[in-house]
Parts: structure tokens; C-alpha cells; sequence
């Protein structure tokens, strides 16, 4: 009974294309992170130089 349960499990390929989606999109969420990790670096350090000018420019 349980050879034939693990037998069909072995040949059932039927669950393949979703697994094979959902590591595709756990792929895309990885590398869109990575991408927005990079643009809030530069976005922080933007917005850190724009208050460090407008306070200089404040002071004169």
C-alpha cells in the first residue's frame, strides 16, 4: 500500500509547472530587491545632499 502511494507520487509530474513558476518568481522578487536596494542608496544619499546644500545656503 505504501510503495504503491510512493510509486504514483514518483510518476505524478502534475504539481512540476507550479513549483517551476513559483521558483521563477521567488527569482524575479530576488533580483527586483537587490535592484531597489541599490536605487534607495542612491535615492537616501540624494536627499542627504540636498539638505546638507540647503542648510549651508540657510547659513549665508
Amino acid at each position: 500500500m505504501l510503495s504503491d502511494i510512493l510509486r504514483k507520487l514518483s510518476q505524478d509530474d502534475s504539481g512540476t509547472s507550479a513549483v517551476e513558476y513559483g521558483l521563477i518568481c521567488a527569482m524575479i522578487v530576488l533580483v527586483m530587491l537587490g535592484a531597489l536596494q541599490g536605487v534607495a542608496d542612491t535615492t537616501v544619499t540624494m536627499w542627504i545632499d540636498i539638505a546638507r546644500e540647503t542648510l549651508a545656503a540657510s547659513r549665508h
